[in-house]
């Protein structure tokens, strides 16, 4: 039995993501712990991005949206060489999630405390489209794990990843839009678990693919 290697490139790909994932982890502690110190349980990560320091956080969104790109990318090739559709859903939704990361870049939150401005309103508009794109769209892609003789290894707890992440997305949302003084008190710890977790999937199924193709090229050169 001959195990295929992976297709050029994806690789040098993964390991990308997982540096922008531990990139983004250090800037979001450098920048939380420079005034004015917004308290990270009550307020929304974006908040970071309007303060002195606030070209941190702003280059942080750069670096997600990246990182997730070159995620989606990487995939699509893993999925390619696996014999899926490239047309995935998953993969899709992932897109709008790295694109998202992008926008939120240029379309700033507001200052707390102050009327929503048009910049504001945009930014929470594609947070709301990402934050349930990258939610759903891990859930998609681990539905299909369980097909693909690399990633099946990895079904079942991408899958738990992929469902906690949708459980606090939309109670993300749900503070933020419903209610809004339960938002005031958690809002801030619970987005900080959704962004973390839909990271931690991406890590979990960058560090697997790394791991099982390092073998697999292993047993092609022996062969």
């Amino acid at each position: 039995m001959n195990a295929r290697p992976s297709l050029p490139g994806s690789r040098s790909a993964f390991r990308v993501v997982i540096a922008g994932v531990l990139i983004y982890v250090v800037l979001d502690v450098i920048v939380q712990s420079l005034p004015p110190h917004y308290n990270p349980i009550s307020q929304a990560e974006s908040d970071l991005a309007v303060g002195p320091y606030g070209y941190i956080m702003t280059l942080n969104f750069v670096n997600r949206g990246l990182l997730s790109l070159v995620f989606v990318y990487a995939l699509s090739m893993v999925l390619l060489e696996e014999g899926e559709s490239r047309r995935s859903l998953g993969l899709s939704l992932l897109a709008v999630w790295g694109l998202g990361a992008l926008l939120l870049a240029i379309f700033p939150t507001d200052v707390p405390a102050t009327p929503v401005s048009g910049h504001g309103a945009i930014h929470l508009l594609v947070a709301a489209v990402a934050f349930l794109a990258g939610a759903f769209g891990t859930v998609a892609l681990s539905q299909e794990f369980h097909r693909l003789d690399s990633l099946k290894g990895i079904a079942q707890p991408a899958k738990l990843i992929a469902d906690l992440a949708v459980v606090f997305a939309l109670v993300t949302l749900g503070l933020g839009f419903i209610v809004k003084r339960l938002a005031d008190q958690i809002g801030g710890l619970d987005e900080r678990i959704f962004l973390g977790l839909v990271l931690l999937w991406m890590t979990l199924v960058s560090v697997h693919l790394l791991r099982s193709r390092k073998v697999a090229a292993g047993t092609v050169a022996q062969s």
